[in-house]
This record gives structure tokens, C-alpha cells and sequence, in this order.
């Protein structure tokens, strides 16, 4: 099948030589009909099998002066230096030669500044690391005097700072988190966890944030263990923590977070609904929620979003195989369920 396809291509791409081969057959075997009557079938016959002889001939040359084209025109494009490109040149028509190298010249161009931007986005990325490493130093200096100076201070102002220090440790958190998307090796150790508790450890260690904005938090069904790996998990936990704090409405009376966990017997799974009853999500911006940058056109979570949290919950959500799912109206909150991958023991 291949080679049919092969010997098809090359006929249809050296269509007009082979028809004039053989309009030139035809021609002469009408001349040997006119001068050599008696041996006209003898002639003809000789001139078929000399046609067909030199197209197959042809067509055999063409398909192996084009695979090897072919070989060197890839070795071109996975590195396209001065000596792949001449080794191009050699085996192709002379008449391409100007392309060839004019291609070479533009493909070295782009890959050069290619190599300098990756160099610069790396530089970058090594700097972003490398303050959130160094920027965890003042943050853990200030809980040092928290938790050691707190009977200097009012306990308003002590929450207040306890406050401001866990909304910079969150931002610090998705920076660095961001920095590791594109990492090739990700350390991810999957266990058994028992969902409830997790979710109520994960709630105590971010629990100024919630008293600050006076949430309410409520668990709702049965203990259930899932597998999964405790940091990320941790870390989906919290973003969808920080988004329901941070967009609570001023005017909102018992801001309120559920927990619920619920077993599907048809798919054999568990799955973790957390709501709150802030302002909602608009119809429209809902399926747009987990993009990276929506911000969307109405509603309190999106006006003042910057659309980094939920997008990094979705990326970690895709490594730990956990799918999301979220419901909401304006006015009503926003339920966000994650869906846990059935693991057989």
C-alpha cells in the first residue's frame, strides 16, 4: 500500500514528463507505420516495453533520490546548522539551493533568539524561587514574634496580623507552585488519607483567615478515605479556602463553609463538595472560572479575581487525577467538587 501511494505520487507529481515520454512513443510508432508496414507490431511492441521500461526505471530513481532528500531534509529541521544544510544542498537540484540556505539562514535566526528568550525565562524563573524562598524568611521571623510577643500586643491586632501574615504565605504558595508547573519531575507521594480530617486539619492551619471574616465551617457525611498526595491535596484545600475568604461580600451575614463528602455506588467514587454562601458565580463566567486570567464580567468572586487561584487548583487538580466540577448561581454561592479517582488496593 505504501509503495502504491509512493509510485502514485510520483506519477502525479511528474505527470507532464511522463505523458510527454509517451506522446513522443506514439509519435514514433506512427512513423514506423509508415515506413516499415511489414514490421509495424514488431516495432511497436518493442517501443510499449521500452516505454513502460524507462517510466518504472523513472519512478524507481525518483522515489530513492527522494527518500533521500527526504532523510536529509529531517536531519535539516532537527538541527539546522551550516553542515546539515549543506549536505541538504547536495542532494537536491541545484535549483533549490538559494531556498535551502536562505531557509537555513531565517530557521538559525529564530532559533537564536529562541535560546535567548528560554534563557531569559529561566534566569526569571530562578529569581522567582529564589525570593519566595527568601521572602519566607521575614514571614517566619514575624511568626516567631507573634507567637512569642503576643502579650505586647491586643489580641484585635495580633489576629490582624496573623491575618495579613497567612494572605501573604497564600500568595507565596501559588508563586511558587506556579514556578513548578512546568518542572519535569514533580514529587508527588500518593497515600491514604481520611478525608474529613484532612479537610478539618487543613481549616485549623488557615484558621485566622477564617475567623477574620467570622466563616462559619460545617462537615457534612461520613469519614472516607481517598488516595492522594498530601501537599497538593493541602494545597487545592487552601486556594479554595483563600477564594471563598477573599470574595465573601462586606455586607454578608454568617459566611458560611461545608464540607461534604459523598460516595457515588455507580462509579465508585468519592467525591468532596465544598460550598459557601458568598455572591455566586454568573451563568456565563462559570465555565471559565478554572481559565488562567478569567476574571470574568460579574459577580463578586470575579471583579476582583485575578484568575491565578482556581487555574493553579485545576493544573494540580490534572496531576492528582482529581476531576472538578462547580455549580453556581448569582446570590446563591459557589460549590466546588472534587472528585477523587477510584484506586483499586
Amino acid at each position: 500500500m505504501k509503495w502504491t501511494k509512493q509510485i502514485y505520487d510520483c506519477f502525479h507529481a511528474y505527470k507532464h514528463w511522463f505523458l510527454m515520454l509517451m506522446a513522443t512513443s506514439l509519435l514514433f510508432s506512427y512513423l514506423a507505420w509508415l515506413a516499415y508496414p511489414e514490421t509495424f507490431h514488431v516495432l511497436v511492441g518493442l517501443m510499449i516495453v521500452f516505454t513502460l521500461a524507462m517510466i518504472s526505471l523513472s519512478i524507481f530513481m525518483i522515489i530513492r533520490k527522494q527518500k533521500i532528500i527526504e532523510a536529509a531534509f529531517q536531519d535539516f529541521l532537527l538541527e539546522p546548522n551550516e553542515a546539515n544544510e549543506e549536505r541538504l544542498c547536495r542532494v537536491s537540484p541545484k535549483t533549490y539551493w538559494s531556498f535551502i540556505r536562505r531557509m537555513g539562514s531565517v530557521i538559525r535566526s529564530y532559533q537564536s533568539e529562541l535560546n535567548e528568550q528560554v534563557t531569559q525565562l529561566t534566569d526569571y524563573e530562578n529569581y522567582i524561587e529564589g525570593w519566595v524562598h527568601e521572602i519566607k524568611k521575614p514571614l517566619s521571623l514575624m511568626t516567631l514574634v507573634l507567637d512569642n510577643r503576643s502579650d505586647e500586643m491586643s489580641p484585635l491586632v495580633r489576629q490582624r496580623m496573623l491575618h495579613a501574615r497567612d494572605q501573604m504565605l497564600g500568595d507565596v504558595e501559588r508563586i511558587l507552585y506556579f514556578a513548578r508547573l512546568g518542572a519535569a519531575h514533580k514529587d508527588y507521594i500518593f497515600e491514604p488519607l481520611r478525608i474529613l480530617a484532612f479537610c478539618k486539619e487543613t481549616i485549623e492551619n488557615h484558621r485566622t483567615l477564617l475567623d477574620e471574616s467570622a466563616f462559619q465551617i460545617q462537615f457534612i457525611g461520613e469519614e472516607m478515605e481517598i488516595l492522594s498526595d498530601r501537599k497538593g491535596l493541602a494545597f487545592i484545600l487552601a486556594q479554595i479556602i483563600f477564594n471563598s475568604t477573599k470574595y465573601v461580600a462586606q455586607n454578608q451575614n454568617n459566611p458560611m463553609l461545608k464540607f461534604e463528602t459523598v460516595y457515588d455506588e455507580a462509579s465508585d467514587q468519592t467525591s468532596l463538595h465544598i460550598s459557601d454562601n458568598g455572591p455566586g458565580v454568573s451563568e456565563e463566567d462559570l465555565p471559565f472560572i478554572f481559565d488562567k486570567g478569567f476574571t470574568g464580567g460579574r459577580g463578586t468572586y470575579t471583579r476582583q479575581a485575578t484568575g491565578m487561584g482556581l487555574f493553579l487548583v485545576s493544573k494540580m487538580a490534572y496531576d492528582l487525577a482529581i476531576q472538578l466540577d462547580a455549580k453556581s448561581e448569582l446570590g446563591s454561592g459557589l460549590v466546588i467538587s472534587l472528585i477523587f479517582p477510584n484506586v483499586k488496593q
